[in-house]
């Protein structure tokens, strides 16, 4: 008994230690999450806003199902939102894996290359500004399959802050590192581990942060158009047609989760490869 007691305080001393020095961290978010629900649910009640307040995730029968029961598969594109939302990952992380291979190599590339860089940077200006919903149709004309025209559109959008982000980190390389090759004679492949790779690292994890938001908007943007996929875009799209407005704020819901959740992953990443940058 008396073991159980002593437990108990330690374990309540604990989160009354982690609270205090972790709440004013957690309470502003908290405050301000609330408040905007608020205020959007009251909007809603006296009419101000045309939408569905948070309430309606719960009272609203068609999305209650999508919130309550995630996992459900009906077959076809009759799927929880789970499994709406996996699909679209699985094409993010095969896209945006493509991307992050073509734009370290070809930034590093362009990098160390003076004269390349001047003759494709023009290019790669004016086609990293082209929105992802402007390839669809481009990409849906010349492949003519829709699952790998989304892949396309995912790959474009998100290549390009990682291959100019890379060679501006290898163009930023102080020259005493430079230096430090010639005088070491370093061979090329202890160069590239040993000085280019950690000096551009920074640099290449900007771009990849920029790239991952960049892959999650493309992919959404595509399925919106391409119908008949499963994915979280079309599930909107098909949301939006049946005028079910609740299920498209729950869908919004996820996006932003996910969208967030890749940004602190590859932020996480960061820490672990290149700590103190």
């Amino acid at each position: 008994m008396t073991a159980t007691l002593k437990y108990k305080k330690t374990k309540n001393s604990t989160l009354a230690k982690f609270w205090q020095k972790n709440s004013p961290n957690i309470m502003p978010p908290i405050i301000g999450i609330v408040g905007f629900l608020l205020i959007w649910q009251l909007l809603s009640t006296v009419g101000i806003l045309d939408l569905p307040g948070p309430l309606a995730l719960f009272t609203n029968e068609q999305t209650r199902i999508y919130l309550m029961y995630p996992f459900f598969d009906r077959g076809g594109t009759d799927k929880g939102l789970f499994w709406q939302t996996l699909e679209s990952l699985k094409r993010v992380l095969i896209g945006y894996s493509l991307a992050a291979l073509v734009g370290i190599s070809v930034g590093i590339f362009i990098g160390l290359n003076s004269f390349m860089n001047k003759a494709l940077d023009p290019i790669f200006q004016f086609l990293r500004t082209v929105p992802p919903l402007a390839w669809v149709p481009l990409a849906l004309a010349a492949l003519k399959q829709n699952q790998t025209a989304a892949l396309f559109v995912i790959f474009i959008t998100a290549v390009w802050p990682i291959l100019i982000n890379t060679a501006v980190g290898v163009q930023q390389i102080p020259k005493d590192y430079l230096n430090v090759r010639q005088v070491l004679q370093l061979s090329n492949k202890k160069f590239f581990f040993k000085i280019l790779f950690p000096s551009a690292l920074p640099y290449i994890f900007t771009g990849l942060r920029i790239a991952i938001g960049l892959a999650w908007l493309a992919i959404i943007a595509a399925e919106i158009v391409m119908s008949g996929i499963v994915g979280i875009g079309f599930f909107i799209w098909n949301a939006y047609q049946n005028n079910y407005t609740g299920d498209i704020i729950l869908a919004l819901i996820y996006i932003g989760g996910i969208g967030l959740i890749l940004d602190r992953l590859v932020a996480y990443l960061q820490t672990k490869i290149a700590p103190g940058e």
